[in-house]
């Protein structure tokens, strides 16, 4: 990320530990933070919401809606507000579920994330008006026929087998 010091111009800055910058001219410290992002699974008569992404990184592979949380916004306001910008509804009701890590590297550079995943079970039909620089369709897909070799994320595969093991599978009582 930094070939100098932003503060003193060194060539003397190193990434520690994977999570900071540090000149060892000057001591400029600048911590590079994991972004926080989120992701919905949307569930209509049981299928779950894909979409195909329509840019890198992971273009043309299933993802699932969602994005990067705005300075000053909770989680579930990120969350609605990426909803009905990348597909045009409006869902106010979540569910919180869990949180994974994930890389995106949509340049040269590599954002570490948090991604942190709700769901959300709809009762009537959404009418959709996709936002077509981020989706490039959007699919219903069957918990059984999910093809986790399709999807584009990492931190989105674990979330998804959270999900159909965790949320969706209900484990038989006990005598």
């Amino acid at each position: 990320m930094f070939k100098y010091c932003p503060t003193c111009n060194s060539k003397n800055i190193k990434f520690v530990q994977e999570n900071y910058f540090n000149c060892s001219d000057c001591d400029f410290i600048y911590y590079h933070n994991v972004a926080s992002a989120v992701a919905a699974i949307i569930v209509y008569k049981g299928k779950i919401l894909f979409t195909t992404r329509a840019q890198s990184p992971g273009i043309g592979l299933l993802d699932l809606p969602g994005g990067f949380v705005d300075p000053n916004e909770t989680l579930e306001q990120a969350l609605s507000r990426e909803i009905k910008e990348e597909l045009g509804v409006t869902i106010n009701s979540w569910q919180y579920m869990c949180s994974q890590p994930n890389t995106y590297r949509p340049n040269k550079i590599e954002y570490r994330t948090l991604d942190s995943v709700f769901y959300s079970e709809q009762k009537s039909t959404l009418n959709f008006e996709l936002q077509e620089t981020e989706i490039r369709e959007i699919s219903w897909i069957r918990p059984e026929q999910i093809d986790f070799d399709n999807i584009a994320f990492s931190s989105i595969k674990a979330a998804l087998k959270h999900y159909l093991e965790e949320v969706l599978y209900t484990p038989p009582t006990s005598r």
